[in-house]
């Protein structure tokens, strides 16, 4: 009678074996991670943290797009006052809806970086 599965050896590079040369049993502890597994972990923090911080300054500056233009602050400031050609372009209606329509864009670029952001493994 033979058996179907019949036992072989293990091979000489060294399979079925743990570093020191003994066989491997079935219940040993797993490997401590490796430096590349945490140099990996560090990495995607360091990914999230910089989405992060891209969707909250795109927020803050498109706020302040939206919302700086239609304040006395944007032209009667000490920048303008010394030249007076660019204040006028600057308290344009026309000007001041295109600053706030840059506004919107930046926040919605923001936003959808936040919603379209995957995890890289």
């Amino acid at each position: 009678m033979t058996d179907p599965t019949p036992f072989q050896p293990p091979k000489q590079g060294g399979e079925g074996k743990t570093a020191a040369g003994a066989p491997a049993a079935v219940l040993d502890a797993p490997a401590p991670p490796s430096p590349s597994a945490a140099a990996a972990k560090s990495q995607l923090w360091m990914h999230r943290l910089s989405v992060f911080l891209f969707v909250l300054i795109s927020a803050v500056a498109g706020v302040l797009l939206i919302i700086l233009p239609w304040t006395p602050e944007w032209t009667d400031n000490t920048l303008l006052l010394s030249y007076p050609g660019l204040r006028i372009v600057v308290s344009n209606g026309f000007f001041r809806g295109v600053c706030s329509g840059l506004g919107l864009l930046d926040i919605w670029i923001g936003f959808w970086e936040a919603l379209h952001y995957h995890e890289q493994q």
